[in-house]
């Protein structure tokens, strides 16, 4: 996961290396590698990896066909990815102990099927990955980093806190601008969150000097690998295990990460089944703050699970106050929902206006700060009665969006 440090930026760290002695910030944590629940095993006087078969799984709705030309978003063109050769020059990987320790562990007994499952899953973003990794110049290969950290699970999270694709500790993330807070966390968005943490591995590279040491940074804290290259008087990594100043977690990290790239390169190499899963697609529109998400699946024709499964950033199971927010939908859906839209700014006036005639009935679309009280008073009626013409129960809250049945005191039975 990636390890939080102070308000500096990585820059900052170029002019620090005179404090390398310095002990780790107030607050910095090196979780485990959980939900995978990778548990560290002695080999001899080396390292390796247990993998947990329990993480969940991410299941979105099947047959999301090519989204619409017109869509404003859309983190992968729907190509297939059977294999994870890059087009880009792959980083080289030493063939060592450890890396081999972990290439046959990974093909062993149970840990087999766990792998294979990561492989498949992956077909959902390896393609954004990929893409989000080429536009920032970065090796396609990191994205295999992703694969040790989550198993490509977007909604994993820790037991240290760390979460979604990229095991993202909150101060870290909001370090490269994933938004974080009661309304939003980003480290679940599996795209903004991969541009997050392309960012800080190219930092990682640019201070450390070498993708291995990045990887370790990434998963230790780029001051912890810093001591440790100055303590041993070494810029490689494999020497850097030696000494004491590396975890064992982090020591095992990068070689799990270089081994899964094998892995992921060449899958048959390996005896693994190519993944034959969808790449995710979906299209996004902006929709009002403060919209509960069961409501657009009404007003749109979906499950509303499909809506959670596509926005697991919003923790509050609606959009965000603070104006409009831009909605994933599944493809075809965004069209519905403005559609929807529109009806209703359509039918608005017309039903306030039959609200405060006698014998009509309307609909009402809640707005922010009204009360059942409000809504009551400006149609002539009792809040008693809206309630019941509503089904609402005693203390029930009312949402903006959501719709209530309107009819006068004349019409009301």
């Amino acid at each position: 996961m990636p390890f939080q440090t102070g308000p500096c930026g990585i820059g900052c760290l170029l002019l620090c290396l005179a404090a390398l002695a310095y002990p780790r910030p107030a607050g910095a944590e090196l979780g485990a590698l959980s939900p995978l629940e990778l548990a560290f095993e002695p080999l001899s006087q080396s390292r390796a990896v247990e993998l947990s078969q329990a993480e969940p799984v991410l299941t979105l709705r099947e047959g999301l066909g090519e989204p619409d030309p017109v869509t404003q978003h859309q983190p992968s063109d729907g190509a297939e990815t059977q294999t994870f050769r890059p087009p880009t020059p792959a980083f080289p990987i030493r063939d060592n102990a450890e890396v081999r320790y972990f290439l046959e562990r990974f093909q062993a007994g149970e840990r087999r099927a766990v792998v294979e499952r990561w492989i498949e899953r992956s077909g959902r973003y390896a393609e954004m990955i990929q893409g989000v990794l080429r536009d920032k110049g970065l090796p396609e290969d990191l994205m295999f980093t992703a694969m040790i950290e989550s198993g490509f699970n977007p909604v994993a999270v820790s037991r240290a806190g760390a979460k979604g694709l990229w095991q993202f500790m909150a101060p870290t993330a909001r370090r490269y601008g994933l938004r974080v807070d009661r309304w939003v966390d980003e480290r679940l968005d599996p795209e903004k969150s991969t541009v997050a943490a392309a960012r800080y591995l190219g930092d990682l590279h640019a201070l450390l000097g070498s993708w291995e040491l990045a990887k370790a940074g990434y998963n230790a804290g780029e001051m912890r690998v810093l001591r440790a290259m100055k303590a041993l008087g070494t810029s490689d990594f494999w020497e850097l295990t030696r000494g004491r100043v590396l975890h064992e977690e982090t020591k095992n990290f990068v070689p799990a990460i270089q081994a899964a790239t094998l892995i992921g390169r060449e899958p048959e190499r390996y005896g693994f089944t190519p993944s034959k899963t969808e790449p995710l697609a979906y299209e996004a529109a902006p929709v009002p703050s403060g919209l509960a998400l069961s409501r657009v699946a009404l007003l749109v024709g979906v499950g509303v699970d499909v809506l959670y499964e596509l926005n697991p950033e919003l923790r509050m199971k609606q959009t965000p106050p603070g104006g409009s927010y831009v909605l994933k939908f599944p493809v075809g859906a965004s069209e519905r929902f403005v559609e929807a839209q529109q009806r209703e700014r359509e039918q608005r006036p017309a039903a306030a206006g039959r609200g405060r005639k006698a014998g009509k009935r309307g609909v009402h679309v809640v707005q922010s700060k009204e009360t059942v009280g409000t809504i009551a008073k400006r149609y002539g009626v009792s809040a008693a009665e809206l309630t019941r013409w509503n089904e609402l129960d005693d203390g029930a809250r009312i949402r903006p969006g959501d719709r209530l049945r309107i009819a006068s005191a004349a019409s009301a039975d």
